[in-house]
């Protein structure tokens, strides 16, 4: 007698169960994607102890049919596909009608819908699997389902469930993701009798994303859409200065499904390039859109994971597009800032000096008194109209605050001064990286600049993920020093701080990035060669490596069996670290298990030289150096962050300033 037989249908659901329903969010997102696809507006979730004891799910959609109703209970039951051609241009969330027979199968089901508007429909109660009631009731149209005490007779699946907490937040966080990915639905989520979610339904992106994150998080959301030939991307992406510690807050949206995709979250992530510090992680909404015959659902149980047959394409859309759109904002974080414009009192300033009339203007190098105003706020000339060269002295603080240039002292009138030139920073970008100057001598930033402007053409295809359209940097004045670390500097806007040495980090690593990339034009040979020595595995290795090293202009070549000689590389390589650098440089092609990216090797070279040959903390600068640092910084591609993704610069608006100072009362 042959001893293979056919499963019961019982415990064939069971088994499918498995699969299907995982936990109570499996439950969860099964109901709400067959609410979404019903059409409905508006959808109410209500859990309790974490779904085991109570998932309830009321939608206002279409509806089932009072003959369906007992059809929509068993395996492979759909309305949603018909035929295998329907199996690859999947338009709906759910498809392979196994969701509700495998709750069904768990728990204790009832489901009263109605796809009427005569108030009269139907409902079932299904208890492991078996229809105990089948009648007419009174309905509305739409569907309401509850789940009660899921996995009662799997004990051995109850068993594995974590603390309600966990299971609560699993719920949660799919529901959070369904509501970004459907703002016209309003959704609703209630656990224990506290409402834990609530959107709009307006179909506005941004008020989802506030009812989720906050209205403090929604207001630092950049809006990023691109197109290409097969996709269209549209959606929202957090400011730099807004990270997690996890890829937890990036939510990706494929045609109205959410899905995981490690390689569309490195697309986004190489979009933020070296915006964001090392472990931290955006917060964003993308949404695309594509013919359904590019994605195939079909490759996982729970429909969590797809497969693109243009990844690449997609991946290049999205890193472009997130570059692009945050190549088009001023990234300086705000320290604290008012939470509405109101009508505010300024409090009046009494002057205790006499007004004395304007002398003649001071010849370069002289001081002269500072002449305080009698008002609240002096208009004053431009930084480079109308006042001089020389340097303002304030009476009595010689010892505390020191020299100052003019136009440090200039008033806030004067709003065309903060815009700084197009021209002006394109002929920087020419420049090599920023050295330490000294006070006296040489010519005026300004000259020096009209002379760049004069001599060059602006550049142009630069390679540092220049978009299309830069920003204005603000134009600010350096007031002095902090520790020996900060660079304290002011504009009409408020006051700034500026870290020197992620500044210098940013400005070296455009000039390297851009360096590494002409290696012909930078070689030298060196009059001792550069020797290193590696175990008989790395050498031979590295000697597949060689030609990596020469596309940045670094010529190794064997020197016996497990020793290489470096005899010539760039003449710009940071003084008295080559050796260091070229030592690194070798590590990271040794460490790659696969084919190495040049581009990647001259984006880790440029971060190293730019460290190294950075001013660090606690170096004091004169007042000059500090200017000259500043313009350079306004000049970069990025001026917002370091090359390891830290903040350069974060300000203080003068409404927070004089609300500190009790002037806003």
């Amino acid at each position: 007698m042959g001893i293979i037989k056919l499963l019961d249908e019982q415990l064939a659901n069971q088994i499918a169960a498995g699969e299907v329903v995982e936990r109570p969010s499996s439950v969860v997102k099964e109901l709400v994607e067959n609410a979404v696809d019903a059409g409905s507006t508006r959808v109410d979730v209500t859990i309790e102890e974490g779904g085991l004891q109570l998932i309830r799910v009321a939608d206002n959609g279409s509806g089932i049919e009072g003959d369906d109703v007992e059809t929509a209970f068993l395996r492979h039951a759909t309305s949603k596909i018909a035929t295998s051609k329907d199996l690859f241009a999947i338009r709906t969330l759910g498809f392979r009608g196994e969701a509700l027979p495998s709750i069904a199968a768990v728990s204790k089901l009832s489901c009263t819908t109605s796809a009427r508007t005569d108030g009269l429909g139907r409902r079932i109660v299904i208890e492991g699997g078996t229809v105990r009631e089948i009648a007419d009731a009174a309905a509305e149209r739409g569907t309401d389902i509850a789940v009660r005490e899921l996995f009662y007779n799997t004990p051995a699946r109850l068993k594995y469930m974590k603390s309600i907490q966990t299971e609560l937040g699993h719920v949660s966080d799919y529901l959070y993701r369904l509501a970004i990915a459907h703002p016209h639905i309003a959704f609703t989520l209630k656990h224990n009798g506290h409402t834990l979610l609530q959107t709009l339904g307006s179909g506005d992106g941004r008020q989802a994303l506030a009812a989720i994150y906050g209205t403090a998080l929604a207001k630092q959301l950049v809006e990023v859409s691109g197109e290409s030939i097969d996709y269209k991307l549209s959606g929202w992406i957090a400011k730099p200065e807004v990270t997690r510690a996890n890829r937890g807050g990036i939510t990706v949206i494929v045609n109205g499904r959410y899905i995981r995709n490690y390689a569309l979250n490195q697309a986004l992530l190489q979009g933020y390039h070296t915006l964001l510090p090392i472990n931290r992680f955006p917060v964003a909404a993308l949404r695309i859109e594509m013919d359904p015959v590019l994605v195939d659902v079909n490759v996982h149980p729970s429909k969590l994971e797809v497969r693109f047959s243009k990844e690449a394409e997609l991946m290049e859309l999205i890193e472009h597009s997130v570059r692009n759109a945050l190549g088009n904002q001023v990234l300086i974080p705000q320290i604290a800032k008012p939470a509405a414009e109101k009508p505010f009192v300024v409090q009046e300033q009494l002057t205790l000096y006499r007004p004395e009339p304007a002398g003649p203007p001071a010849q370069d190098g002289a001081t002269v008194p500072l002449q305080p105003s009698a008002g609240v706020r002096t208009a004053s000339a431009a930084p480079w109209d109308g006042l001089p060269e020389g340097k303002l002295q304030h009476p009595g603080e010689e010892g505390r605050m020191g020299i100052v240039n003019s136009s440090y002292l200039s008033g806030s009138s004067q709003g065309a001064a903060s815009q700084r030139p197009r021209e002006m920073q394109q002929a920087y970008r020419q420049q090599q990286p920023y050295q330490q100057q000294s006070e006296p001598g040489g010519a005026s930033l300004r000259q020096a600049a009209e002379a760049l402007n004069r001599a060059m053409q602006p550049a142009s295809g630069d390679g540092v993920n220049a978009p299309a359209a830069l920003p204005a940097f603000p134009r600010l004045q350096p007031i002095g020093q902090l520790h020996g670390t900060y660079i304290v500097a002011q504009n009409e806007d408020g006051l700034f701080l500026i870290d020197q040495h992620a500044a210098h980090e940013r400005i070296n690593y455009e000039y390297y990035y851009d360096k590494f990339g002409k290696p012909a034009d930078a070689s030298q040979e060196l009059l001792m060669p550069l020797t290193f020595e590696f175990t008989s595995a790395e050498a031979e290795r590295l000697r597949g490596a060689l030609p990596m090293l020469a596309q940045v202009g670094v010529a190794m070549e064997p020197f016996g069996a497990n020793a290489f000689l470096v005899r010539s590389l760039p003449h710009w390589f940071p003084p008295g670290e080559e050796q260091e650098v070229v030592d690194e440089m070798c590590g990271w092609l040794l460490e790659g298990k696969q084919a190495v990216d040049i581009a990647k090797v001259r984006e880790k070279a440029a971060i190293l030289c730019s460290c190294k040959a950075s001013i660090k903390a606690n170096q004091r600068q004169s007042v000059s150096s500090l200017e000259a640092l500043l313009d350079r910084l306004a000049a970069c591609r990025n001026p917002y962050t370091c090359p390891h993704g830290r903040p350069i610069v974060v300000s203080f608006s003068t409404y927070e300033l004089e609300k500190m100072f009790k002037r806003v009362m």
